[in-house]
């Protein structure tokens, strides 16, 4: 995705000397309610380019000319250019990209055994990144009666990077949490999803068990400027009140939670969707989430207007470890219908067919994705006791 120059955001730049970067310290972003962008962010009608982009927000502009710079500098494990891209033909409208580099140099997982095992600081963490890799500090401004106030959080850019301006969102390092989502770091990621002009900004988690390579509490946000399946795919509530739908379309079935206002309702969400990780972390049931705008629960479809967010949960067999020779590996952005392929044989071969295969090899059996199903509808129905 190709980005204009911003002007006026050097403060999240280094300096020029190598040096000064320890010294410089990390700058703050900081944002109030005023900024976060419920309506009004939608995909360009025809092909999107930068002629039809919206204007870049604040936040867009001051991740993008950081990350730009750190890649110019040399401080990613690979360059990162246009990603060969193609949407698989069939009904599901998967976006398949083409990058190799990402299969060969990405760092090698970690050696987890459990969904809930504790932080390790002998192994890497994200308190041992070099200075420059850091962009800047997430600073919320409690500027409405009755916000929650939210911790500060790192934004970092992703050495091995699956599409342009990927980033993780760390929470207080130096705290050592380890990779369980915690209320703070969720609504980090909302509301960076929120504080993008770009449709195709999206945030997402990996459990231990669901891919995730580093046991130190991140997400990753990233842009791919291409519709997904999940932003409109209709759903069927399995609460009476709308707390919580089921996705029951390709590429996997999941649960759903959605909101259209900042304020109560986000905070209930953020809530109902930290139980609903809970209950799995605890119950050893690895998962993967997605934060993308989106259509409201219903008969929606894949053009349907992006009036809020949707955060789309999905409980998964566990998987330790990456699994060579495979076209891609399943975790945040696949189950959502981006599938980061390894090589250029693969990405020319893939078909729809295959895709799905390999995300269904990954689902919960049938019988325990009925018993965690009926366990988080009795969960949602005890909110407020």
């Amino acid at each position: 995705m190709a980005i204009p120059h911003a002007s006026n955001e050097t403060s999240y730049l280094l300096p020029p000397n190598k040096e000064d970067w320890e010294g410089q310290g990390i700058p703050d972003f900081v944002y109030g309610q005023e900024e976060l962008m419920m309506e009004g962010v939608q995909w360009p009608r025809g092909a999107f380019s930068l002629l039809n982009t919206p204007p870049l927000s604040h936040f867009d502009s001051a991740l993008c000319s950081a990350w730009r710079q750190r890649m110019e500098l040399g401080l990613f494990r690979y360059p990162l250019g246009e990603l060969p891209t193609q949407t698989l033909p069939g009904t599901v409208g998967f976006v398949a990209q083409l990058n190799v580099e990402r299969g060969v140099q990405r760092r090698r997982p970690q050696n987890i055994k459990s969904v809930r095992q504790e932080f390790d600081p002998e192994q890497f963490n994200f308190n041992q990144i070099r200075p420059g890799e850091v962009l800047f500090r997430l600073h919320r401004k409690r500027d409405c009666p009755g916000t929650v106030q939210q911790e500060d959080i790192l934004v970092l850019i992703n050495v091995s990077p699956l599409e342009w301006g990927h980033v993780l969102l760390v929470p207080e390092p130096a705290r050592g949490l380890p990779q369980r989502l915690l209320p703070g770091a969720l609504r980090a990621g909302v509301e960076a999803v929120l504080l993008s002009s770009h449709p195709g900004f999206r945030v997402g988690f990996n459990s231990l068990g669901g891919l995730a390579s580093v046991n130190h509490l991140h997400l990753h946000g990233y842009y791919l400027a291409h519709r997904l399946p999940v932003e409109g795919a209709p759903s069927e509530p399995l609460d009476p009140r709308g707390r919580l739908h089921v996705l029951q379309a390709l590429p996997a079935p999941g649960f759903l939670f959605y909101t259209s206002r900042p304020g109560p309702d986000l905070e209930a969400l953020i809530s109902r969707v930290c139980r609903a990780t809970d209950y799995l972390t605890d119950c050893e049931i690895a998962h993967n989430l997605f934060v993308t705008r989106g259509a409201p629960p219903g008969k929606t479809s894949s053009s349907s207007a992006l009036s809020g967010v949707r955060v789309i949960l999905w409980p998964r067999k566990p998987s330790f470890g990456i699994k060579e020779g495979q076209a891609f590996n399943v975790a945040l952005c696949e189950l959502a219908g981006h599938l980061p392929v390894k090589t250029a044989q693969d990405f020319s071969s893939l078909t729809e067919a295959a895709a799905l295969a390999l995300i269904r090899e990954c689902l919960l059996p049938p019988a325990q994705a009925e018993d965690v199903r009926a366990a988080l509808v009795a969960l949602i129905a005890r909110e407020g006791e």
